[in-house]
């Protein structure tokens, strides 16, 4: 439509019409030019806010950064200054970070390089779970997990000084020991050399008869082995065990000491219940010191037995271990007595020498494990051998 002023020739009402529409067109743009101002002066101020906003961001982004740059400062001089190893996997098991004290531990460029590799290179399994030897040196290492892609954070620390002074406080109570039970050794050697002597004294009666001198004999002899017996115990408890590193079957040690006690057993009149549980089982350690402390466990156990009673030789796993016990069908330990009864001379047997418990707890003590006793007075006793499972060889290691 055209707003061209009226001619001469229009009609006024005409006219009026296209001048009252004109109008309205003016208007019309007045009030959408006003909107528009308005809409930019508030486009223009949110323009303001949004600036002050993102400056304040900024400036708080900075802050942050900084912080986080003093913060990751501080915490490689933390990793430097820190006297264990520290190593970095991801989660492929590949390292990514060393300390300078896991250098000098394990050797430069190491980043890169598989865990697996470096520990068989480097360290050497021992019989205690989460310790390892390095040219010489005691380690103990232990990881953690970082984040959900599976890396880890090991920690190497140099455990040796504190493992020398552990190796000598247990042969120092071992000393302290003796010395305190030193009048009870004595009255435990006395008894049996006076009957021996006793023995041997009647040996040179001339009148003696043929079969009263062999009797006189053969007691005499059983009376010097009960001192050679003791003599021995009283030894291996002073020196303590020196745990060697045999592979050892559990089906095949249970077996060797069924076998050896099966003549005693046979004596008595006790039967011998196996439930081995275990049969691939493996452990290492000391096959001559496990096996006297299995023997020991079971002779016990065999002192309190009735005849047709039984004795139960049990093996099973356990969480990270193998747990080994023997249960008896006896008259039980009373409380107050089973907090003596791994204490060394402690014995309720005239021929006993109270160290078989004593020699059969150090034993699972130097291979990393524990003796325990359970029992209910007129229900038995059980003797639980704890030992770790050697499942952390080099080869496992993070492969």
């Amino acid at each position: 439509m055209s707003l061209a002023p009226p001619d001469a020739s229009t009609p006024p009402a005409v006219a009026d019409a296209k001048a009252l529409e004109l109008q309205r067109a003016f208007d019309l743009f007045n009030q959408v030019s006003a909107e528009l101002t308005q809409a930019y002066a508030a486009l223009q101020q949110k323009v303001a806010s949004l600036t002050e906003e993102l400056a304040v961001a900024n400036g708080e982004l900075r802050r942050q950064y900084r912080e986080k740059e003093a913060l990751s400062e501080r915490l490689s001089l933390l990793l430097n200054a820190l006297p264990a190893g520290v190593v970095v996997l991801d989660g492929q098991a590949s390292i990514t970070e060393v300390n300078p004290v896991a250098r000098q531990l394990l050797g430069d460029e190491l980043e890169g390089r598989h865990w697996g590799d470096v520990a068989r290179a480097h360290l050497e399994p021992t019989l205690t779970l989460g310790e390892w030897q390095l040219d010489g040196r005691r380690l103990s290492l232990a990881e953690s997990p970082l984040d959900s892609s599976g890396g880890k954070l090991l920690l190497l620390h140099d455990i040796s000084a504190a493992h020398q002074m552990k190796s000598e406080l247990e042969r120092n109570q071992r000393l302290a020991a003796m010395g305190e039970m030193a009048a009870s050794l004595a009255h435990q050697l006395r008894t049996p050399l006076a009957t021996a002597l006793l023995y041997a004294g009647n040996l040179g009666q001339a009148e003696l008869g043929e079969e009263a001198r062999r009797r006189f004999a053969d007691k005499t002899v059983a009376q010097l082995r009960r001192l050679e017996r003791l003599i021995q115990d009283v030894l291996l408890f002073a020196r303590g065990e020196s745990i060697g590193r045999d592979v050892i079957g559990v089906s095949d040690l249970l077996a060797e000491v069924a076998q050896t006690l099966e003549p005693l057993l046979k004596e008595h009149g006790v039967r011998l219940e196996m439930d081995n549980r275990c049969p691939e089982a493996v452990i290492v350690g000391g096959r001559k010191a496990l096996f006297g402390a299995l023997v020991s466990l079971l002779e016990n156990a065999l002192q309190v037995s009735e005849p047709q009673g039984s004795i139960r030789l049990s093996a099973w796993h356990g969480e990270d271990e193998i747990q080994v016990a023997v249960a008896d069908q006896g008259p039980g330990i009373p409380a107050e007595m089973q907090a003596r009864i791994f204490e060394p001379f402690f014995t309720t047997r005239s021929q006993g020498t109270g160290l078989g418990l004593p020699i059969a707890l150090g034993v699972a003590r130097a291979h990393g494990g524990s003796l325990q006793v359970s029992s209910e007075p007129g229900s038995g006793a059980e003797f639980v051998l704890r030992l770790p499972v050697q499942s952390q060889s080099r080869e496992d290691m993070h492969s």
